[in-house]
């Protein structure tokens, strides 16, 4: 009879394996996950805000210069909202053209049709990654003359 063992191997003078049940004070502490990538959040802030599913106010302390008006010159003419299936991050890409600045685009699914954001992301003195410029495909936001 051949026997295959499914538990993992104890080592020679540990305890066994535990459960550890986190309600209880002086269990085992929380694991924590890797912070999430800047690139990843914004991607998923600004998705939130063109789908409509976020106010555009939302995004006004992570932006800085033009990129507020952009994004709500994008979410007035509704440039993700879908009807029926939710849109999603599909997949991201970056490239740091220098320190402290990130460009980065996102495929962005919306049931069986994949669409392009594409946006920049700069570190601002305080230390915080903020959104500097946001784009989608077709039509801009006219510029200013002055």
């Amino acid at each position: 009879m051949n026997k295959v063992m499914t538990r993992t191997r104890r080592l020679p003078g540990g305890r066994p394996p535990v459960r550890h049940d986190t309600r209880r004070p002086g269990s085992a502490p929380r694991r924590t996950a890797p912070p999430p990538r800047p690139t990843d959040v914004f991607a998923d802030r600004l998705l939130a805000v063109l789908s409509g599913h976020r106010p555009v106010h939302s995004m006004l302390r992570h932006t800085v210069g033009r990129a507020y008006d952009e994004l709500a010159w994008l979410a007035e003419r509704g440039a993700l909202r879908t009807r029926g299936a939710r849109p999603v991050v599909h997949d991201i890409g970056y490239f740091m053209p220098r320190p402290g600045a990130i460009e980065a685009f996102a495929r962005i699914a919306t049931g069986d049709r994949l669409r392009a954001m594409a946006f920049r992301l700069e570190h601002t003195p305080d230390h915080r990654w903020r959104c500097a410029a946001v784009e989608l495909e077709g039509p801009r936001m006219p510029t200013d003359p002055d």
